[in-house]
């Protein structure tokens, strides 16, 4: 899963891409409002955290550009601000849900993991696909009760295609949700890794979707 994190403060924005890499996701990071506003609107990510005070352009007026343009993003907005005419102007505004600062970097994963099992449907943490379960808390795929071994990449493109299962994910989506911004990308790289996941995983739960892409299903295995 990727995510953008727009935060003016270096040390935070450090931080926070440090902790949510370590959880799993790709992170890209900007520093200013009307750099957060083009990211937003160009790039395919599956979530943003979003900070009130921004330079260039506010939050708000980022985030209201966004929603009258259609943009369906969940968006986590974080505001120094502890007051609550904020807190309302930015969940009118489209957001998700919001974070006052300062806060432990816990919650806000806690919160991420959430939005993105709202997002995706799903009421748990943990998601499962037939044998596979996918523990969000702890960015941990098992088979069968026992952990996979998997490398970030390859736990990267399971994650996706699970939090997406019974879904037509083409290889040119893999890669926009697998690499970050800055990543050299070839889209051929993920036949190896789905390749090198389907040793890994019961046989028939990655669909090859001739000429679309791939597809997680557990109803080939299950019959």
């Amino acid at each position: 899963m990727r995510l953008l994190v727009a935060e003016d403060e270096p040390l935070l924005a450090s931080q926070l891409k440090s902790a949510l890499e370590s959880a799993g996701y790709v992170v890209d990071v900007v520093h200013d409002g009307l750099e957060a506003q083009h990211q937003g609107m160009v790039e395919p990510y599956d979530l943003v955290v979003l900070d009130l005070g921004l330079p260039g352009r506010d939050g708000l007026t980022v985030l209201r550009s966004w929603r009258e343009s259609g943009q369906t993003t969940p968006v986590l907005i974080l505001t120094a601000r502890d007051n609550w005419h904020d807190k309302v102007a930015g969940i009118d505004a489209g957001a998700d849900d919001y974070l006052t600062k300062p806060f432990h970097l816990e919650e806000l994963q806690a919160r991420v993991r959430a939005l993105l099992r709202r997002a995706g449907g799903f009421a748990s943490s943990d998601i499962r696909c037939g044998p596979l379960l996918l523990d969000t808390r702890q960015s941990r795929i098992t088979v069968d009760d026992m952990p996979l071994d998997l490398t970030s990449h390859e736990y990267r493109v399971l994650a996706y295609l699970m939090m997406h299962q019974g879904e037509v994910v083409s290889r040119s989506q893999l890669v926009e949700h697998i690499y970050a911004q800055d990543f050299d990308r070839d889209s051929n790289t993920i036949e190896v890794f789905v390749a090198r996941l389907r040793r890994k995983i019961p046989a028939g739960l990655i669909q090859t979707v001739r000429g679309l892409g791939y597809r997680l299903d557990d109803t080939a295995v299950a019959s």
